[in-house]
């Protein structure tokens, strides 16, 4: 069941990939704030995609849709100013959710072909291959990126800021980056972090919230998440407080 479900969702991934090059460049939508033509096209293609498939859909651009026993929450272009203004990091994040278990996430990079897939209790991988964090439990030697920016150095060895939440929670799971977080009170929808959370915990990775509230929800609310190589580095994350 479930394999077919990471099918319909790798099938979407493929054909957003295609529609969104004819649309780049060409700037906002004008009709909600941030919003890009090449989000509308996404959004097209993943409702009509995972709609025809019989799956709900949660997605950024245009809310629910249908009414089934396995919800995708879907944020068609992760990353959209970065694929709109030509930066090679840009995504589509899928998370299937059976209830309020979820089961599957996929996430792709447009711009390089990858793609990161994970299904509950089976482990994750990157283009086919397994993958897993680093072992890094020091905040002093880990390489950490965030959404928003900082207010304070928390003694990190290096930082980064890419643009695309999915794809960064992915390179914890994957050891490239030791930890994403948020910053600034900065937040997240469930959509930007559902589809790399299930990656990250199947990589062997863990995962948090500032506020310890559930991370696991396809609800419209906004969360604080941390996303970590090590339980270690989490705590430490956490335990420094507001950023």
């Amino acid at each position: 069941m479930t394999e077919s479900i990471l099918s319909d969702l790798r099938a979407c991934a493929h054909e957003i990939g295609e529609v969104v090059q004819s649309h780049r460049g060409r700037g906002f939508s004008g009709i909600r704030e941030t919003q890009y033509h090449l989000d509308l096209a996404a959004d097209e293609v993943a409702v009509r995609v995972l709609g025809g498939a019989g799956y709900r859909v949660v997605s950024e651009e245009s809310g629910v849709t249908g009414d089934a026993s396995v919800t995708i929450v879907v944020d068609p272009i992760d990353g959209s100013t970065n694929c709109d203004r030509g930066v090679p990091f840009y995504a589509t994040s899928l998370a299937a959710m059976r209830g309020n278990e979820l089961v599957a996430g996929l996430v792709m990079n447009h711009a390089t072909g990858t793609v990161f897939e994970a299904e509950k209790g089976s482990g994750a991988t990157r283009d086919g291959v397994t993958i897993g964090p680093s072992r890094t439990a020091e905040i002093s030697e880990a390489v950490i990126s965030f959404s928003g920016w900082p207010s304070r150095h928390l003694g990190w060895a290096q930082v980064r800021a890419l643009g695309a939440a999915s794809l960064e929670v992915c390179l914890v799971a994957d050891g490239s980056l030791d930890a994403f977080a948020v910053a600034q009170h900065s937040t997240l929808n469930p959509w930007d972090y559902l589809a790399g959370l299930l990656i990250v915990r199947e990589a062997g990775a863990v995962a948090s919230d500032y506020h310890r509230e559930d991370l696991e929800t396809s609800e419209l609310v906004l969360r604080r998440p941390v996303f970590c190589a090590t339980q270690e580095l989490l705590e430490s994350v956490i335990n420094a407080g507001a950023l």
